[in-house]
């Protein structure tokens, strides 16, 4: 999951300089909706273990 958020966030950045601005916006915010779910599973994982 973590490896796909960084996948778009690099497609945002080169997509950035080349001046797509839409395609740039739509990585970016699937890159922060996969990093968010990664976060969540994260935490949930730690604190099943935890128990």
């Amino acid at each position: 999951m973590l490896y796909w958020a960084v996948i778009f966030l690099i497609v945002a950045i080169v997509a950035g300089v080349f001046g797509f601005g839409g395609i740039s916006q739509a990585a970016t915010g699937i890159a922060k909706i996969l990093f968010l779910i990664f976060l969540v599973l994260f935490v949930v994982s730690l604190v099943a273990n935890y128990v």
